[in-house]
């Protein structure tokens, strides 16, 4: 999965602090307000409650509003918006937010479809690079980072986790670089024997 793609980055529904802490899930980037971030966001999703998605629609008026989405009048970046969604999806209702690149036409409903293809699977899946998205987006930002100079040069800038290993003790180490078995013990345990696909 790219940077450019649809990606699903929290599992289960979001509650409001968590939402807002998804809303900059990249604020500890090195160069933060050097670089265009715009690759970083562009395609994040995740699920929101009515709840959240009616509030964001109150803060302010809304750039647009088209059917079942509306954008916030806000950027993220020079390119990157919110987006809200209100889906009906297997015959009930539920709302999403993703950030989408204004320049790129037609991103919202890409994303929109993105999202409707993703929920409407009749099994449970969680790809490797959802499990990893997860676990970054669950991370407290005290566990979290990303590599920098004690790291190898080709490793600087990646994302990093602390994790516990038992008796060797709590080690950083780049979040890609996970074992399955790594990944399953930093996730919640409703979440850890989920397949990794959903068979063809």
């Amino acid at each position: 999965m790219t940077l450019l793609s649809a990606r699903k980055v929290y599992q289960g529904i979001a509650d409001r602090r968590q939402m807002f802490r998804m809303f900059d899930r990249h604020a500890q980037r090195p160069d933060r307000f050097q670089d265009d971030a715009s690759a970083l966001y562009r395609g994040e999703w995740f699920e929101i409650s009515q709840a959240e998605h009616d509030y964001m629609l109150e803060i302010l008026p809304p750039l647009w509003m088209r059917g079942e989405m509306f954008a916030l009048r806000e950027f993220l970046t020079d390119r990157i918006i919110s987006i809200f969604y209100a889906l009906n999806i297997d015959g009930r209702m539920r709302y999403f937010h993703g950030y989408c690149d204004l320049l790129d036409k037609g991103a919202p409903e890409r994303m929109r479809d993105a999202i409707v293809e993703r929920e409407t699977r009749p099994v449970r899946a969680m790809p490797r690079e959802e499990r990893l998205e997860h676990i970054w987006s669950s991370t407290h930002d005290d566990y979290r980072g990303y590599a920098g100079e004690r790291w190898p040069e080709r490793d600087r800038g990646k994302r990093t986790v602390m994790y516990y290993g038992g008796r060797q003790g709590t080690t950083l180490k780049l979040l890609d670089d996970l074992t399955d078995a790594e990944i399953a013990a930093k996730l919640p345990v409703h979440l850890r024997y989920l397949p990794d696909a959903i068979a063809a």
